[in-house]
């Protein structure tokens, strides 16, 4: 019985050791006797240079390049350029067959000289009514004299009278039928020229200087062609010295874009010899991609709006790769990706913090990161509109280390590259700001709440270990 109460109370001494151990390492650790503290980084408000950017990606195109198509249709019989040929404006690019357009030409001046003989033909016509006509007016005079003599009845002056009236109208007649045909004539010269300049469409010549891009046809193939229309596209003629690089710029961003902005461009196919080339805005669309005045009441929430933006690439970053071309050919070929940087503004030696250091909150949200109660949108309804409206902007904010504390600060920020945002007002170099997490700073974090630095060491170990 002795036995079991001393094992008793050397159980109860153990427990109570346990406890008190436990007691001092929770305290040691900071886990009672004081408040729960966050861990973030901190970074220091500092001055350094801003560059602001718009990225976006494209392809490489010629800046001028020429789509031909024939005017008349029939079948390739020559061709005597090749893909990436340099060609001269006037020079001779192919012939297609010309066999039903001669035979048409032939036609037309058949029918022009049929024309002029009809012309002459009326002529003649109008030579012989003339001739009839100054018989029957004499016929007329003589008859009125003989009538005045009473030597001819009524009867043979009537006649006569007649038949002086049908030979002028028969002079106006073959005078119309002249003029018809001096008509039918232009109408007749008018073909011959339609076809004359079929025929020399049926050879076709280059209108610019450049080189042969594109090239869609064989030899032997048919092609169609209308005057009126855009027929089939044989090849594409650029001036491929003067390259351009184009993007399209997301709405959000396109505001920001300028006409004249300097830009990186970062080429795929010379990425891997890190070669960098600057370009110049030079236009900028005014209306988005594909939307039309049927397409714009049609838009879902979900479409993405962006803006075709052209990029020329400046000649003399890339001058040393023109200066190979005769064994390389051109440095840039249409179609190319490349990747695009507009420098819409730079600032040096600005206030700056991290851009992860910078949140919004909303005046739905108090100083302590709780919701508002919901009788303050009862308050809200009696409040004036424009207090109502202000207290509705979302404010911009960062966490200063104030003593160990996160004190809540509104700021007005500026430009902003990848890494930092300028601080116009609401913070001075040397203060020590919240960085991070991103969490923590943009949701839990609160005013007032007690921070520590958080030791990367051990967050590392941590995810590894999760790992």
């Amino acid at each position: 019985m002795k036995k079991k109460s001393n094992r008793v109370w050397w159980i109860i001494a153990g427990l109570l050791v346990v406890l008190v151990g436990g007691l001092v390492a929770a305290k040691q650790a900071g886990l009672i006797g004081k408040p729960k503290s966050t861990e973030v980084d901190f970074a220091t408000v500092k001055r350094t240079n801003i560059t602001e950017r718009v990225s976006a990606s494209g392809r490489v195109q010629p800046q001028v390049e020429v789509k031909i198509s024939p005017d008349v249709s029939g079948e390739i019989i020559g061709l005597y350029v090749n893909e990436g040929d340099p060609v001269k404006a006037g020079q001779l690019l192919c012939r297609i067959r010309p066999d039903n357009y001669e035979s048409l030409l032939a036609r037309a001046k058949a029918t022009v000289n049929q024309s002029r003989a009809q012309l002459e033909q009326s002529k003649a016509s109008v030579a012989q009514s003339s001739a009839r006509l100054i018989r029957a007016k004499a016929d007329y005079d003589r008859n009125k004299k003989l009538f005045a003599d009473k030597v001819v009845s009524s009867a043979d002056l009537e006649t006569s009278e007649a038949n002086y009236n049908v030979a002028k109208q028969e002079v106006e007649a073959a005078n119309a039928t002249v003029r018809a045909s001096q008509f039918n004539i232009q109408s007749a010269e008018a073909s011959l020229r339609d076809a004359n300049e079929n025929l020399r469409k049926t050879t076709i010549y280059s209108p610019v200087t450049g080189t042969v891009s594109k090239l869609n046809i064989e030899l032997g193939e048919r092609v169609v062609g209308t005057s009126q229309m855009a027929g089939t596209e044989i090849m594409r003629i650029a001036n491929l010295q003067n390259m351009e690089v184009r993007i399209n710029v997301n709405e959000n961003d396109i505001v920001r874009v300028n006409m004249g902005d300097t830009a990186d461009i970062e080429v795929d196919s010379y990425t891997m010899a890190g070669r960098k080339f600057k370009g110049i805005v030079y236009e900028i669309a005014n209306t988005a991609n594909g939307l039309t005045n049927s397409a714009a009441t049609a838009v879902s929430a979900d479409a993405v709006t962006e803006f075709e933006v052209k990029v020329k690439i400046l000649n003399n970053s890339y001058a040393d790769l023109l200066s190979q071309k005769d064994k390389k050919g051109y440095p840039f070929k249409p179609g190319m990706t490349a990747s695009v940087e507009i420098i819409t503004d730079r600032k040096n030696g600005v206030l700056a913090v991290p851009i992860a250091a910078v949140t919004t909150r909303g005046a739905d949200i108090d100083a302590t990161g709780q919701t508002e109660k919901p009788n303050d949108e009862e308050k809200d309804e009696q409040r004036p509109a424009a207090q109502t409206e202000k207290k509705d902007m979302p404010k911009e904010i960062v966490f200063v280390n104030v003593g160990g504390k996160a004190v809540q600060r509104e700021v007005k920020t500026g430009i902003s590259d990848f890494e930092n945002i300028e601080i116009v007002s609401g913070l001075k170099p040397g203060e020590q700001i919240v960085s991070g997490p991103f969490v923590a700073v943009s949701k839990r974090l609160k005013d007032g709440e007690l921070i520590v630095k958080r030791d990367p060491n051990k967050n590392k170990k941590k995810e590894e270990k999760e790992e």
